[in-house]
């Protein structure tokens, strides 16, 4: 944060070591709602939770039809069977909850994975473009301003799809 700052007190300077400098910014969301290898993620990750999301659906809609059986029919029956009805579904909303919550946590787990590795190449895609165009500074979250002139996103963003298209071009 220091280095930023110092950066940022010799430009404002106007020394000629600031007028030396070159400048970017990225814009982390929009690369990674852009990169090609983010969509890529997002499919993987839904191929590969995709049975368990319908094995939960099923569930979830078993608990429903028990709790509106339960609810229709659940004067006309016995004391017994009623109480055998109602101890089904709590159990059954037990285990509702507990495969949702076992869900959300392996996706959750899974997705930052995915988007760790997409960060990191994220990252390295933007050193390549630092040292091939010469850059001294490149900023990213906490610019709050920042003209299409010193934005690299695009760049960014070009390069990336490039290596994608390499990646997918060579089995």
């Amino acid at each position: 944060m220091r280095n930023i700052l110092f950066c940022l007190a010799l430009l404002c300077s106007g020394s000629a070591i600031a007028a030396d400098m070159k400048i970017g910014a990225v814009d982390p969301a929009k690369v990674l709602e852009q990169a090609p290898q983010a969509e890529v993620a997002r499919a993987l990750l839904e191929k590969e939770f995709a049975e368990r999301d319908r094995e939960l659906v099923e569930l979830q809609q078993k608990y429903r039809t028990l709790e509106e059986t339960l609810a229709r029919d659940g004067l006309m029956m016995s004391l017994e069977q009623r109480d055998g009805k109602e101890r089904e579904l709590r159990n059954m909303e037990r285990d509702v909850r507990r495969t949702q919550e076992a869900f959300r946590d392996d996706l959750n787990i899974r997705r930052n994975e995915e988007f760790g590795k997409l960060q990191r190449e994220i990252y390295e895609a933007i050193i390549r473009l630092a040292e091939r165009d010469g850059y001294d500074l490149i900023l990213s979250e906490g610019v709050i301003y920042a003209s299409d002139k010193v934005d690299l996103s695009d760049q960014l963003i070009k390069q990336l799809k490039q290596r994608y298209s390499q990646s997918t071009a060579t089995p």
